[in-house]
């Protein structure tokens, strides 16, 4: 990387797949005269080719996306661009898996517009940015700490009822709902309760990602 800024404005390309998220982040940074939103994408096979396109200084890259996520991301897009991770997770191997592909930094969603703005600019200078807490869990898997971790707290799988959890596990081995049904002898319209409940809190967006959701937590 050269040890010298990018020209200002700094460049920015927004990737998550949330279009009401994409356009709070673009209203959060219309107030900062030193940066530009020049593209964003909701999914990954987008954000490659817009972000190889336009040539951004900056990508605020979602981690879990329904097509992939921002590691898949961070190995299509050409040399160039800094990877500023923003994500509603703070799991420890979200921010290594990101890291490891090349992210310069992690934040969550809970950043303020002014602290999202000011890490743009410290990746774009080239400093490492994280969020309170996450940066440990970097340092510690760089230098091999982490062999034997204590149990991360997992808020969204905690917050799932056992009923919840079992209509979870089905799903994630492929059941559909009337399976699920006969199996937990309930009503297809009961499963289907359950699973809606299930995709709010987990906080995916349809079955496919709650099932990568649900295996790398190793439910199934």
């Amino acid at each position: 990387m050269s040890s010298s800024p990018p020209s200002l404005p700094y460049r920015v390309f927004l990737v998550d797949d949330h279009a009401v998220f994409r356009s709070g982040v673009r209203a959060e940074l219309s107030s900062a005269a030193d940066i530009e939103v020049v593209g964003e994408a909701g999914g990954v096979a987008e954000a490659v080719a817009g972000i190889n396109a336009t040539h951004p200084n900056v990508v605020l890259l979602d981690v879990h996306m329904p097509d992939g996520g921002g590691v898949s991301v961070l190995r299509g897009i050409h040399p160039g661009p800094v990877c500023l991770a923003l994500s509603v997770s703070d799991a420890a191997e979200d921010v290594i898996a990101v890291i490891r592909a090349g992210a310069r930094g992690y934040v969550t969603k809970t950043i303020s517009g002014t602290e999202l703005a000011e890490g743009i600019r410290r990746v774009a200078g080239g400093d490492a940015v994280f969020s309170p807490r996450l940066a440990g869990f970097v340092l510690d898997s760089f230098t091999g700490l982490s062999a034997a971790p204590e149990p991360a707290l997992d808020p969204e799988l905690d917050s799932l009822t056992p009923r919840e959890l079992e209509v979870l596990r089905l799903l994630a081995r492929g059941y559909t709902y009337r399976e699920i049904a006969e199996d937990l002898f309930i009503s297809v319209k009961t499963v289907e309760t359950h699973a809606s409940n299930v995709l709010r809190k987990t906080q995916q967006s349809n079955r496919n990602a709650l099932t990568r959701w649900a295996h790398r937590r190793r439910i199934d």
